[in-house]
């Protein structure tokens, strides 16, 4: 029964694999006047853009900004760093003054190795980034501790980020649980695209509570998206990603979003003790 179902659900994967290969090369070669097969292909019209993608796209009813940063650690330094960003993130959460918290903090299990992410949100938008960088340039205690840090990386690296308006709010988890972060590089002048198929393919995935969060850059690289998605194990991811391919409408969804990926990274990542999510 289950090898019946596995060949079910490679057949269906690959039937759509091949249709958003033909359909790429299309899209790279075939002239912009061409009518026909092409346009029936890519049926899903996106209307003319009236507005910045971060208005479409984006939850009207907050003003959160997130921040999303990748330091790559030295191997020796991990335990080192884990503890300290434990304290220091525990010490700005006590304090209400920072309008700043933190959502996750993860080291990578797959992946980029001895690398740590964490992500933040600012409830009040640029105002409230603005306000706690300059308070935190005036804390000489957090000052110690970038000095400190400075110490156990290699490189870093942060992004600013929007959330996309069908995704879930990212809220404090228990666990165990491990996560994923998908990160896609889009073609540039396609966001409004992705997130128009998006909102409708996102249903197929909330039957295990495993959507986080949806975010696209707003600072640094551009045209960037991560979803974020939370399992109770590697087995549970492969059985969720799998059962998504059994819903009528989840293949299309594919099939429409792939032509528009430049390159896609997937993270397994385990959550730091100090995780609001676990």
């Amino acid at each position: 029964m289950a090898a019946t179902r596995s060949l079910h659900i490679l057949k269906r994967q690959q039937h759509f694999l091949n249709k958003v290969h033909s359909a790429w090369l299309a899209r790279g070669f075939a002239n912009k006047s061409d009518e026909g097969w092409l346009s029936s292909m890519f049926a899903h019209k996106v209307d003319a853009r009236k507005d910045a993608h971060s208005n479409l796209l984006s939850k009207k009813e907050t003003s959160n900004l997130y921040k999303i940063q990748f330091h790559n650690v030295k191997p020796e330094c991990m335990e080192a760093y884990n503890k300290l960003s434990d304290e220091v993130q525990k010490e700005l959460h006590r304090d209400a003054e920072y309008p700043c918290e933190v959502v996750g903090s993860w080291n990578t299990w797959y992946g980029e190795q001895d690398q740590a992410v964490h992500l933040w949100r600012y409830s009040g938008g640029y105002p409230a980034l603005m306000e706690c960088l300059h308070k935190l340039n005036l804390n000489t205690t957090y000052l110690a501790f970038r000095k400190e840090r400075s110490k156990m990386l290699i490189s870093r690296r942060n992004q600013l980020l929007l959330e996309f308006s069908f995704w879930n709010e990212p809220a404090p988890r228990t666990g165990p649980n491990i996560y994923e972060l998908r990160s896609y590089q889009l073609l540039p002048g396609t966001m409004i695209e992705w997130g128009n198929h998006w909102a409708r393919a996102i249903k197929y995935r909330q039957e295990n509570n495993e959507a986080v969060g949806g975010f696209f850059t707003q600072i640094g690289d551009l045209y960037v998206v991560h979803h974020l998605w939370a399992y109770k194990d590697l087995q549970s991811r492969e059985e969720t990603r799998n059962t998504a391919w059994l819903k009528e409408g989840w293949d299309v969804n594919v099939h429409y979003t792939m032509p528009l990926i430049q390159k896609m990274e997937s993270r397994i990542m385990i959550p730091m003790e100090h995780s609001p999510l676990q």
